[in-house]
């Protein structure tokens, strides 16, 4: 029997990251280790005026938590995967990814209950580049050119503030966050994956340790949710290949099948144009990590002969 543990927890300070830190844990603690949690405030919660594609991307709210594991002031960070850059520097490692939450993404808005119903001239906020993507698609079908697409930044309870003073009249945000902070009433309507594919581990809570740490890997082993893992991995995989980063519209979505097939299906799009996203496609039964990262690549490899373009590495 393992033997129990004291754990570290480092985590963002933000409502929900201190819910998704508090779940782990309690998860934890009903395994018999004893758990503290350090809050921390990246970089990425202290630059809220400008798009993340061009501060930085999805590391500006991982570098700090992984200083403090590489310092030993912490023995775990727990992550939103969405928000995870698919290369984690040298020494570190996923160790768990835990039950997914809903991946979808959810339409927030007091007076609109969908895309059609927004009024003339109406702003809708979102900072992501695939939602910006699919939201202009789904506004160039309706013949809506009035519509403002405009950046919002902040923790979600920001965001909320900003659509609740008028600042906008519609707001696109990850269902799972919502649920998770028992917000669910302010959801007016879900996307589902066939009108707006999920980036890839949306939903997903995966927990970091430094490399060398095998105690720690088995203390989270029984955290670990493997369908939930394979589906991000091939995700990550997709992601990973075609150079994903906030500046490209990027998406990719696994479902779990029966038979342990996994059904991969990715979007890609190019910055700045207003062309159509291309979409791939593929399942397979998959028992390995390994084997659904090779899933991923395979559909990436799709987009890639269907026109995608591999972005050039970060400087």
């Amino acid at each position: 029997m393992l033997s129990p543990l004291s754990i570290t927890i480092a985590t963002r300070e933000s409502r929900l990251a201190l819910w998704q830190a508090e779940h782990v844990k309690a998860r934890l603690e009903r395994l018999g280790h004893q758990v503290r949690l350090l809050g921390m405030t990246t970089r990425g919660d202290q630059i809220l005026d400008r798009a993340l594609s061009k501060v930085g991307g999805k590391g500006l709210f991982v570098k700090e938590l992984e200083v403090a594991l590489e310092e030993g002031r912490a023995d775990i960070a727990v992550h939103s995967l969405k928000d995870v850059p698919m290369e984690l520097p040298a020494g570190f490692a996923l160790a768990c990814v835990m039950e997914r939450e809903d991946p979808r993404d959810a339409w927030v808005s007091p007076q609109c209950a969908g895309v059609a119903d927004l009024p003339p001239n109406a702003v809708v906020g979102t900072s992501s580049l695939r939602r910006v993507v699919l939201l202009q698609e789904a506004l160039r079908r309706l013949g809506r050119h009035d519509v403002r697409i405009e950046p919002l930044r902040g923790n979600l309870d920001t965001r909320l503030r900003k659509l609740d003073e008028g600042q906008y009249q519609a707001i696109i945000l990850a269902a799972a966050g919502l649920k998770r902070l028992g917000l669910a009433s302010r959801i007016r309507a879900i996307f589902e994956p066939e009108d707006s594919l999920p980036a890839a581990g949306q939903g997903a809570l995966g927990i970091e340790i430094r490399a060398g740490r095998p105690e720690l890997a088995a203390a989270l082993a029984p955290l670990v949710h493997m369908p939930t893992w394979l589906c991000v991995a091939a995700e990550r995989e997709v992601s990973r290949t075609l150079g994903g980063s906030c500046s490209v519209p990027l998406a990719a979505h696994g479902r779990w099948q029966p038979g342990q097939v996994l059904r991969l299906e990715a979007a890609w799009g190019e910055p700045e144009a207003a062309s159509a996203l291309l979409h791939a496609r593929d399942e397979r039964a998959v028992a390995t990590l390994s084997e659904a990262e090779a899933l991923g690549r395979d559909v990436a490899g799709r987009l890639i002969a269907a026109g995608a373009r591999v972005a050039p590495p970060a400087v």
